[in-house]
């Protein structure tokens, strides 16, 4: 006869919001029966702090040397985080080398971790209708038909997903991917299954929302940060109900939602950097995460793209992915003609008007008296990248982070991009008393005023993080320019991403260089993404659409190569390069950053745990150095890269990275040291 659970003195392991794995408490008796895995607790931590955590495992294990501290309260009847979660978190955690308590912290909805008294009751007194999702009912609404290319795509990608479990959808910009997708969710939805459709960017759920609504009603969940916790709260509740959601269109936090017989994952504009997690941990890539996802369900995965990440396209060239093209544009519309402006040489001609060039106003004049709309991409906001003394070369800098503070017109402000430090602009140059400071270089901002100054009469739209913060800013945006409300619409990244407006004519780049001179290994790759995005936003209906391209490097590679759409040749040339220098899809790179106030103190840290990775890793560790922004929020960094092979086993290096960064934050010196990993970075 076993021992009466009631008589033992049980513990749970709990994974708490802070950047550990887990914490061991004991379990009241009168709690025993309620106690599982999967369900929330409220635990006492530190002196005054109280938290909300999830269970992980229960067991009769008292720890040794240290206080052990009660559960106080159980939140759910019953687990509200499943298996295939906890091993979905697990495998985060394990991959992207981060404690499994940041990764509890990003996977749940702020309603279900209150972290106060406050919070607290509120959680106790709320009463979530897991239903209150809005929407509508489906109708009747026969799916669109395909064309013939587009019903080829989709044959194509059945018969790859016989054989394979990915597959890459190479599509030209504006060839219809999106109703081949609506095809394929229909299908696994009447099979009963689970689709997870994730885009990068919240701003493009506006428009694919209504869409996919007129055809699977309230079968369809929308999910993502910009809504608010009672929202996602409501849309996890319901995927834990009897009754989920077939459908879940959401950005990356959705890959955490509790999915019960999930099909197929999609994931849209597959090459997107917003897939990518910067900040906070855990830095997981979005992408990668939805194909073992869709791998623990044993599911399909279609990887939807006009210009796939490089990795993506090795590997569907290697035979590990099924690969489909589209390469016809619907209804017939052919790709814009690009064209090329030479920046140095219109300067020399004084052919320019503040950022336009002679040719860029002419094509905006044009479009303006066609009644049509024009969209102009700077990947800088603010008025100017910084404000200059003249006189003795004074720049206004953030003192928290080693950057210049961009200047911001409309406001008088000065703000740091990292930080977010805000200071007025000073009257004066601080050091030598001149009166006037030159503002340097071009944002939106600034864009916006030269546009009022050149077309007076035209109305204009700006969309990036200053007048888009929320999702509603974001949609009144989209469905203004939409309606033909406004003629111009300026933007960073956000308005390259795959939103569909029918009267834009002309798109202008103003600087390709600002993407183009980044110090990054990818900067080429990138710079090819974003404007091929850009650009296939011209001409999406009636006639062919023009793009005028301004560069200080008319004639490289990759501008000619932009300019011709030439994915391949962009491709070829790079992947040489990568290889040459041992750059990924070849080696697989982890970045290892240290921060610490004292700079000398993180030097010598620094150079120790290079050196401690090098009786390791050998000459795979390049490093320590400063990275671009060597300081942020008063805190000075180092970075050390790792390239290793991609055949190297995920587990021992995990294991010999811990070990290691043991061994290094031990050291009395090293009291205040935070290390963390950048796991396939961007």
């Amino acid at each position: 006869m076993g021992e009466d659970k009631t008589a033992m003195q049980v513990y749970a392991d709990i994974v708490l919001p802070v950047p550990f794995d887990s914490f061991t408490y004991s379990v009241p008796a009168s709690l025993q029966e309620r106690v599982m895995r999967g369900c929330r607790v409220v635990v006492p931590f530190g002196k005054t702090k109280i938290y909300t955590g999830v269970v992980l495992r229960t067991h009769g294990q008292q720890p040794q040397g240290v206080e052990v501290k009660s559960i106080m309260e159980v939140l759910d009847e019953q687990p509200v985080v499943n298996e295939q979660q906890f091993k979905f978190w697990q495998w985060i955690a394990d991959y992207y080398l981060c404690p499994l308590g940041d990764v509890y912290k990003s996977a749940l909805p702020g309603a279900m971790k209150p972290h106060d008294e406050q919070a607290l009751k509120e959680a106790r007194r709320r009463k979530p209708n897991p239903l209150s999702q809005e929407g509508q009912t489906a109708t009747d609404f026969p799916l669109c038909t395909l064309n013939e290319a587009q019903q080829q795509a989709y044959t194509e990608i059945e018969t790859a997903f016989e054989n394979k479990d990915i597959t890459l959808l190479h599509g030209v910009t504006s060839s219809g991917k999106t109703e081949i997708y609506i095809h394929l969710i229909y299908k696994y939805m009447a099979e009963g299954l689970q689709v997870l459709y994730l885009l990068p960017e919240i701003a493009l759920t506006t428009q694919i929302t209504e869409r996919l609504h007129r055809v699977f009603g309230d079968k369809m969940g929308v999910y993502h940060s910009k809504f608010t916790d009672v929202q996602r709260l409501n849309v996890y509740k319901r995927q834990i109900s009897d009754s989920p959601y077939q459908l879940v269109l959401g950005v990356r936090s959705s890959l955490f939602l509790p999915f019960q017989n999930l099909g197929l994952v999609i994931v849209d504009e597959e090459h997107d950097t917003s897939y990518k997690q910067q900040e906070p941990a855990p830095r997981y890539h979005a992408r990668n995460a939805a194909l073992m996802l869709a791998k623990m369900f044993g599911a399909k995965a279609l990887l939807g793209t006009a210009t796939p990440a490089f990795e993506t396209y090795h590997l569907a060239r290697k035979g590990r992915y099924g690969y489909v093209q589209l390469t016809q544009r619907y209804l017939g519309v052919q790709l814009p003609e690009v064209r090329v402006v030479d920046l140095k040489e219109m300067r020399r001609k004084k052919q320019m008007q503040g950022a336009f060039s002679l040719p860029l106003i002419e094509e905006i004049r044009g479009a303006l008296e066609r009644k049509e709309q024009v969209i102009l991409f700077q990947n800088r906001r603010g008025f100017a990248h910084f404000l200059e003394c003249r006189q003795c070369g004074w720049v206004p800098r953030c003192p928290h982070c080693d950057v210049s503070l961009t200047y911001h017109k409309k406001t008088q402000m000065l703000s740091c991009h990292y930080c977010g430090y805000v200071t007025r602009v000073p009257e004066k140059c601080p050091n030598c008393e001149e009166p006037k400071l030159t503002d340097v270089g071009l944002g939106t901002e600034k864009v916006e005023d030269q546009i009022a100054q050149l077309f007076p009469d035209a109305t204009t739209l700006r969309m990036d993080l200053d007048t888009a913060k929320t999702r509603s800013q974001c949609e009144r945006i989209i469905q203004s320019f939409a309606a033909h409300e406004a003629d111009i619409l300026i933007g960073t990244q956000m308005v390259t991403k795959g939103l569909d407006f029918d009267h834009v004519s002309v798109v202008g780049v103003l600087d390709a260089n600002v993407m183009l001179n980044q110090p990054d290994f990818r900067s080429y790759e990138r710079t090819f993404h974003v404007l091929s995005q850009v650009a296939g936003r011209a001409g999406r209906r009636n006639s062919m659409g023009r793009v005028i391209l301004q560069t200080r490097s008319a004639d490289s590679d990759i501008i000619t190569q932009i300019a011709a759409n030439d994915y391949w040749a962009m491709f070829y040339q790079q992947m040489q390069e990568r290889h040459d220098f041992s750059y990924p899809p070849f080696t697989r790179l982890i970045y290892v950053y240290l921060r610490h106030r004292d700079m000398d103190l993180l030097e010598h840290l620094a150079q120790d745990m290079a050196e401690r990775l090098r009786r390791v890793f050998g000459v795979r560790v390049l490093g320590p150095d400063c990275p671009p922004v060597s300081r942020i929020q008063s805190l000075h960094i180092r970075k050390i890269v790792l390239k290793l092979e991609p055949t190297m086993g995920v587990g021992k290096v995990r294991q010999a990275l811990v070990a290691i960064q043991h061994e290094v934050v031990a050291q009395p010196v090293a009291k205040n040291l935070n290390v963390y990993y950048d796991v396939d970075p961007m």
